[in-house]
């Protein structure tokens, strides 16, 4: 069962107090759709300018990702982010932000992508997201991921968007935010309230927590001794994920099913993490994933 990725294709810079690197494939699409095409087939509806590296090109198709539904727009500049992380790396700064041809992203999908059966909304203006899923015909299983951005300047399509999805996903800082809560657990519960089957709310190092109707499922992250960049591990939390579930071919899923793609995807964006960019997510492996899977497991269950 294929997926289909949409969100933002961009290129990276970025900072840390020991490495700098320029223009890195990133972008919450890229991530996102790299982790879900590990073990599945991912369609990705994106928008570039004529200035995307090819090289970052070959990288996505030689993953087997379709980008029949990425818009080149012939003059027009990439996205661009660049960002510093403090010692800590969990915290960082926006040093630039160049918009450029994102701004004028309209989705358009082709019959084979409206078709798919699991949709990964990944970060990206609202508007987007609901544009990409009013072209879905095939009445797939949605995901869809934001960020604070979204919260403060497109509060009420947002709303709106979550009223049509059946899991939300969203970081802990954005999610007290979003309901005005200090307390996760009351967050976690008002967000469910808003409309979305079911909610995670990512904790970075600290795992995630996945909130359905009277139920409630935990999980650590996996334990990193270095961390070379964490950009992206978000998205592909996410994308591990979608990724997960389109395996298991089923169009429902029960919370057990979602549990463990929440540990599966907690497992991937560990990769993320031990380099720069997608370096390592390219280069990732099903097999690797399943032994780390397999450690994960180990370590957290009582025998």
């Amino acid at each position: 069962m294929s997926v289909l990725v949409s969100g933002s294709v961009a290129l990276d810079s970025i900072h840390t107090s020991s490495e700098i690197h320029h223009e890195l494939l990133g972008g919450s699409a890229s991530y996102a759709a790299l982790a879900a095409g590990l073990n599945t087939p991912v369609q990705l509806c994106a928008i570039v300018g004529s200035d995307f590296p090819a090289g970052h090109r070959a990288l996505l198709t030689g993953h087997g990702i379709d980008l029949d539904n990425v818009e080149v727009v012939e003059g027009g500049k990439t996205f661009r982010w660049t960002g510093r992380y403090h010692d800590d790396m969990n915290h960082r700064e926006t040093l630039s932000v160049s918009i450029d041809v994102l701004e004028q992203f309209n989705p358009r999908l082709n019959p084979a992508a409206a078709a798919v059966k699991v949709l990964l909304l990944a970060n990206m203006s609202p508007d987007n997201q609901l544009d990409v899923l009013k072209q879905c015909t095939g009445r797939p299983f949605v995901i869809a991921d934001s960020m604070d951005l979204w919260i403060n300047i497109a509060r009420d399509r947002l709303i709106e968007l979550m009223g049509k999805v059946d899991l939300f996903v969203i970081n802990e800082d954005e999610a007290k935010l979003f309901v005005d809560t200090s307390n996760l657990i009351n967050a976690g519960h008002k967000l469910l309230a808003m409309g979305p089957k079911y909610v995670v709310v990512k904790k970075g190092e600290h795992g995630a927590l996945l909130f359905g109707p009277d139920q409630l499922f935990m999980t650590c992250a996996y334990p990193l001794r270095n961390v070379a960049d964490p950009t992206g591990a978000g998205d592909t939390f996410a994308g591990g994920v979608a990724g997960h579930l389109a395996c298991l071919g089923k169009r429902e899923f029960s919370f057990a099913d979602l549990s463990a793609a929440v540990v599966y995807g907690s497992v991937l964006a560990s990769f993320t993490c031990e380099e720069f960019g997608v370096k390592r997510l390219a280069a990732l492996t099903s097999d690797e994933a399943a032994a780390r899977l397999a450690e994960f497991r180990a370590c957290t269950t009582i025998a």
